[in-house]
This record gives C-alpha cells, sequence and structure tokens, in this order.
C-alpha cells in the first residue's frame, strides 16, 4: 500500500512535465505584412510564374494574389509606395516574392 502510495506521487510530477510539453506550441501566430510591391499579379501571370519557378515556391491557388519586388511599410499611414500597396501572409522569401496578398489604400 505504501509503494502503490510512493509510485503515484511518483508519477504526478512526471504527468505534469508531460502535458506542459505537449500543449507547448513553438510555431509563430499567423501574421500579415504591409508591403510597397513593383508589381502584383498570380502564379499564372508567365513573369511570376517563371520567378516563382526560379525560386522553388509552388503555389496552390494560381488565382492567388502575389507580390513581386516588395519592401516593408515602416510608417502606418504613409503614402511612401507609389506603386502597389498589399498586405501578404508570407513575405518570408527576401522581397522577391510575397505570398497570400490582398491589396490595400493607406
Amino acid at each position: 500500500m505504501v509503494f502503490a502510495r510512493a509510485l503515484i506521487l511518483a508519477a504526478l510530477p512526471l504527468l505534469a512535465v508531460a502535458t506542459a510539453i505537449q500543449g507547448r506550441n513553438d510555431s509563430p501566430p499567423p501574421s500579415s505584412t504591409d508591403l510597397c510591391c513593383k508589381a502584383t499579379g498570380t502564379a499564372s501571370d508567365p513573369a511570376i510564374a517563371k520567378q516563382l519557378g526560379l525560386l522553388g515556391i509552388v503555389v496552390q491557388d494560381v488565382n492567388a494574389l502575389i507580390g513581386v519586388n516588395c519592401s516593408p511599410i515602416t510608417v502606418i499611414g504613409s503614402s511612401s509606395c507609389s506603386t502597389t500597396t498589399v498586405t501578404c501572409t508570407d513575405n518570408s522569401h527576401g522581397g522577391l516574392v510575397a505570398l497570400g496578398c490582398v491589396p490595400v489604400t493607406l
């Protein structure tokens, strides 16, 4: 009986640690970034398709808006972008292409 209690008490901290590890999520939350892009279009546009191919990027939705040669807009409300302003969910390709874009008006 004493051994059973000791075993249960020893197992409780392990259960707490396992629960904490299981609930952990290191991935960043989805976010969007305002960008100034020299051009926008879809993956079916030949020039954009070529650039996506050179970068090895496969886009599932060929009608999704893609920004090309983009730079972040650092001042909120700034109208310094003389080309196309978009909000994109994936700008992880160094500004060459930005995926998941939606046009915005500043």
